[in-house]
């Protein structure tokens, strides 16, 4: 039987460009998807908070809601004697009495905790009559209390456009108490297998047939990405039979096929295909996968892709998957990946793109990709290996100990773009929202100033952003950085008093050090207070480091953000606090100026050149993100003037 030759072998850039150039890579319409419905789906838009996670201030036992300040010196031989106000506090009902001065209200456990009342007295530490309650034992501002917001702040953007939702999403927006999202249009992909040697699996197997694996393993990989698989069954070498499945197929988004792509002449897939679909390209210069076929009917994309399972699964996430993200609403190198060391030398052969399977170990500064072979058609080596990594058509050697990037064939570890960890900003959402309408997501953990610096001396993360002041030099930041750690130049942000404006009175006038000790020392108000290492926490320290006497109410509550303090005290929880000034004004506050800072980022060396990174630097001097951060109120450096020509 005469054989077909591949009608164009070409690189695996030729064959994306050829393919992308014929295609409708819009991303499919959006639509609102019931919270019920939208696990797997892309989120079409950012999701912002609407109330704070716990909604409430929550007790974490029965007992007595109290001021603490009324406990202290409470002891067995001298108790603490408090009135009973209101009516008891159970869960799911809303008080009906403000704590003052003196007095106790009886609170269960879940219940919300009373305007006025900073902690909670267990039930065992007192003696009740019904009238009046005795207090056996102090408790700390903040006892016993589940903060509200303490999870998520009201105004926060929970979840990003682009975002896959898995359970963990979905479970963060019924938190949130959010029914419904805006997604990306349902990806409906057909799936065939073809060829008389396969069977679907649970089926005894005659001599020279194997089972099905190409069609469960596709289907899976596109519910990970959030398409929809409909799988169409196995089509015989038979042309009738073929050309009847893929007409069916041709009603769907896009259409997977495997087998039938070599130059045999019993491969129908490429030959039945194109006498329905355009061919665009039939052969890549990839090892496995070589006789891989591109085609498009409808200006949707269609694939024949190898019958063995391993050269299937390297030619879909290589070729295939990256633009049926884009179909998606995602930016198609979204695939997981993370950069792993090689503990041995590996070869390849000039000329085609290598792809290797490899088995990632976790070693002492990062993981090893121990490679298992680049085989087509072991079934056995793909189910050992966690991902693998690729060799360009012209490198023939990696030596060992060199950094590969590995592509993750699960989801089991998804690095982010960029691991930011340290000071919280709302500037620094502006220039996240930029970087993710350019593709890049990261992951933020607001440890505070002090927490950043830790991690960009042990090369934890990508940017640490800080705001530190060096008092001896006068110096913002650049003192703290260790050795191999750059300083990129931020933009400057104001701090200052945030209070609602029924308490101005109450603050006086004056320099704000001296109103926040005086009113800490009245006790009266409430504040809601910085976590311990963040950058506002220790300049508020400083600011009171001559202050004597006990800590105010409030003054153990650790609220992670700026927006959780300001949150806090628009809804009553607290009357005042130290936050920026954007952060109080989206509350509706009112706000006293106390001190201009510097935020800057601090970038490990050994990170500079991630492209991500780079893409941070780069955006911090966009005109568009300096003209947000400017609208918001921050100051951004004048960028140095561009050299004349010479």
């Amino acid at each position: 039987m005469k054989q077909e030759q591949f009608l164009d072998v070409v690189t695996l850039a030729e064959a994306r460009r050829r393919w992308d150039a014929v295609l409708d890579l819009a991303p499919r319409p959006s639509e609102r998807v019931s919270l019920t419905d939208a696990h797997g789906r892309v989120l079409a838009e950012d999701v912002i908070a609407q109330g704070d996670v716990p909604a409430f201030d929550r007790s974490n036992v029965d007992g007595f809601a109290v001021m603490a300040v009324d406990t202290f010196g409470a002891s067995e031989r001298q108790p603490a004697p408090l009135r009973l106000a209101g009516k008891p506090i159970d869960a799911g009902h809303a008080p009906d009495v403000e704590i003052e001065r003196g007095t106790a209200c009886t609170i269960a456990t879940g219940g919300v905790v009373p305007r006025g009342a900073d902690a909670i007295v267990m039930v065992e530490d007192t003696d009740s009559d019904g009238v009046s309650v005795a207090i056996h034992k102090p408790v700390a501002p903040g006892g016993r209390i589940s903060l509200a917001g303490s999870d998520v702040a009201r105004g926060e953007i929970v979840l990003r456009k682009g975002t896959h939702l898995s359970a963990r999403e979905t479970g963060t927006l019924a938190a949130c108490g959010i029914a419904d999202v805006l997604c990306v249009g349902r990806l409906r992909v057909a799936i065939v297998s073809t060829g008389d040697e396969i069977v679907p699996p649970g089926t005894p197997l005659a001599p020279g047939q194997v089972h099905d694996a190409n069609a469960t393993m596709l289907a899976d990989a596109l519910r990970e990405m959030g398409a929809e698989p409909h799988m169409l069954g196995i089509a015989r070498d038979d042309e009738d039979e073929l050309r009847a499945v893929l007409t069916k197929a041709r009603g769907y988004d896009a259409a997977l096929l495997s087998g039938g792509t070599s130059k045999g002449g019993g491969d129908l897939s490429y030959r039945v295909l194109h006498t329905l679909a355009e061919p665009v390209v039939h052969g890549v210069a990839l090892k496995p996968g070589k006789p891989l076929c591109l085609s498009v009917w409808d200006r949707k994309p269609v694939v024949v892709l190898p019958g063995f399972p391993t050269s299937a699964i390297f030619t879909f996430h290589a070729v295939v998957a990256p633009v049926l993200r884009r179909l998606l609403g995602r930016r198609e190198d979204e695939a997981a990946r993370v950069k792993a060391r090689l503990p041995r030398h590996v070869q390849s052969v000039r000329g085609r793109r290598e792809f290797n399977l490899v088995n990632l170990v976790q070693g002492r500064d990062g993981y090893l990709a121990f490679p298992l072979g680049s085989g087509s058609g072991s079934i056995t080596t793909f189910a050992r290996a966690d991902g693998f990594f690729d060799l360009a058509s012209d490198e023939e050697y990696i030596e060992k100990g060199e950094t590969v990037d590995v592509t993750l064939l699960g989801r089991d570890v998804h690095p982010a773009d960029l691991v930011i960890v340290g000071s919280h900003c709302m500037g620094l959402d502006l220039v996240l929202t930029h970087l993710a309408d350019a593709g890049y997501d990261a992951k933020v953990l607001t440890t505070g100033s002090r927490g950043g610096i830790e991690a960009a001396a042990s090369g934890a993360c990508d940017v640490a952003p800080v705001h530190m002041l060096d008092e001896a030099s006068g110096t913002w930041n650049a003192p703290f950085a260790a050795d191999g750690v750059r300083v990129v130049r931020g933009y400057e942000r104001r701090q200052g008093l945030a209070y609602r404006e029924d308490h101005a009175g109450d603050l006086g006038a004056g320099e704000i050090a001296a109103v926040v000790g005086r009113i800490m020392d009245e006790g009266r108000l409430r504040i809601a207070n910085r976590n311990p290492g963040s950058g506002t926490r220790i300049l508020m320290d400083a600011m009171l480091s001559g202050r004597a006497g006990a800590s105010p109410p409030g003054w153990s509550t650790a609220y992670r953000s700026h927006t959780a303090v300001a949150s806090a005290i628009a809804q009553g929880r607290a009357d005042y606090g130290l936050c920026l000034e954007q952060a109080a004004h989206a509350a509706g506050l009112a706000w006293r100026p106390w001190r201009e800072e510097q935020l800057d980022f601090l970038v490990p060396d050994e990170r500079r050149e991630r492209v991500a990174v780079r893409a941070f630097c780069a955006a911090l001097e966009h005109a568009a993100v300096r003209a947000a951060l400017t609208d918001a109120g921050f100051r951004v450096p004048e960028l140095p003037a561009a050299e004349e020509p010479a």
